[in-house]
C-alpha cells in the first residue's frame, strides 16, 4: 500500500499555475461571501421563515461544505508542489466528505423539487404537507442516503491495492481517478460506482424530473398569463441549477471512458465542483425578488449602524 499521493491537477499548465491560483481564489471568496450571505438573511428576515427560504438556506451551507472540500486543496498545491502531496487517510477523507455532501447536495435538490411541486400543484395543502417537521426530515433524509453513499464508495476504493503509481491525475481524490491506480481488476468497483451512484445521482434526478413534469403541466393549465410567468420564475433559477450540477455530474460518472484518457476529467469535475457553487447564490437570489428585496434591507441597516 503506497503511504501517500500526489495530485497532479493542473500540472500540465504550470506556467499559469499562479493565475489559475488567483482566479480558483476569487471563486472561492465569492462562493463562501454568496453563500454565507443567503444565510445570514434567511435567520435575520422572518417573512422569508417559509419551506422554500428553509431549504435554500439549508442548501447555501451545504454548498459552503461541499466546496470546502476540495478548492483549498487545490489552491495549496497551485501554490507549492509540496503541497501536491496527500496522505492515505486524508485522500479517503476527502473523497468521503466531497462524497458525502455531493450525494446529500442530489437529495436535497429533489427535495426543494417536490416542495415547489407542492407549493404550486396543491397550493391549499401546501402549509399542511410541507410541515416544519416534514422540512427537517427532508433535510435528515438527504444527508443519511449522502452518508452512506459516500461509506460504500470510499470503502470499496480504499480497500483496492495501489502497488503502482501514486499520481492521482485530477485535483482532488475522486473515485474514477482513483481506480485508474489500482494494480487489482476494478471491475467491482465499476459495479458499485454503476449500481450506488445510479440510484443516488440518476434516482434523484428522476424524482426532481418528475416533479417539474408535474409542475410544467400544472402551468400550462393556468388561464392567468400573470400567474404563467410568475410560476415559472418561481422554477426556473432551480431547473438552472439542476441542469448544471446533474449534467456534469452523470457526465463525469457515467460518461464514456475517453474522458480519462484526454485529461478532460479535471475540466467536467469544476462544474461541480467549483462554478457550479459559484453560480448557485446568484441564480437563486438575482432571479428572486424576496432574497434580493431582503438583502438590499439588511445591507442598508449594517450601513445605518
Amino acid at each position: 500500500m503506497v503511504p501517500g499521493f500526489i495530485l497532479l491537477g493542473f500540472s500540465g499548465i504550470t506556467q499559469h499555475e499562479v493565475s489559475l491560483f488567483l482566479i480558483f481564489l476569487g471563486i472561492y471568496i465569492i462562493t463562501l461571501v454568496r453563500n454565507l450571505s443567503i444565510i445570514i438573511t434567511y435567520k435575520l428576515s422572518p417573512s422569508l421563515h417559509t419551506p422554500m427560504y428553509f431549504f435554500l438556506a439549508n442548501f447555501s451551507l451545504l454548498e459552503i461544505l461541499y466546496v470546502s472540500c476540495t478548492v483549498p486543496k487545490m489552491l495549496s498545491s497551485l501554490l507549492s508542489d509540496c503541497s501536491k502531496v496527500i496522505s492515505f487517510s486524508g485522500c479517503a477523507m476527502q473523497m468521503y466528505c466531497f462524497l458525502l455532501f455531493g450525494g446529500t447536495e442530489c437529495y436535497m435538490l429533489a427535495a426543494m423539487a417536490y416542495d415547489r411541486y407542492n407549493a404550486i400543484c396543491h397550493p391549499l395543502l401546501y402549509t399542511l404537507i410541507m410541515r416544519e417537521i416534514v422540512c427537517i426530515r427532508h433535510i435528515v433524509g438527504s444527508y443519511v442516503i449522502g452518508a452512506a453513499n459516500a461509506l460504500i464508495h470510499t470503502v470499496f476504493t480504499f480497500s483496492l491495492p495501489f502497488c503502482g503509481s501514486n499520481k492521482i491525475d485530477h485535483f482532488f481524490c475522486d473515485i474514477p481517478p482513483m481506480l485508474e491506480l489500482s494494480c487489482k481488476d476494478i471491475w467491482v468497483n465499476e459495479l458499485v460506482v454503476f449500481i450506488v451512484s445510479g440510484c443516488v445521482i440518476i434516482g434523484s434526478f428522476v424524482v426532481t424530473m418528475i416533479s417539474y413534469i408535474e409542475i410544467i403541466s400544472k402551468i400550462l393549465k393556468l388561464r392567468s398569463a400573470l400567474g404563467k410567468k410568475k410560476s415559472f420564475a418561481t422554477c426556473s433559477s432551480h431547473l438552472i441549477v439542476v441542469t448544471i450540477f446533474y449534467g456534469s455530474g452523470i457526465f463525469m460518472y457515467f460518461g464514456p471512458k475517453s474522458i480519462y484518457r484526454i485529461g478532460q476529467k479535471s475540466l467536467v469535475s469544476l462544474m461541480y465542483t467549483v462554478i457550479a457553487p459559484l453560480l448557485n447564490p446568484f441564480i437563486y437570489s438575482l432571479r428572486n425578488k424576496d432574497v434580493k428585496s431582503n438583502m438590499k434591507n439588511m445591507f442598508l441597516q449594517l450601513l445605518q449602524i
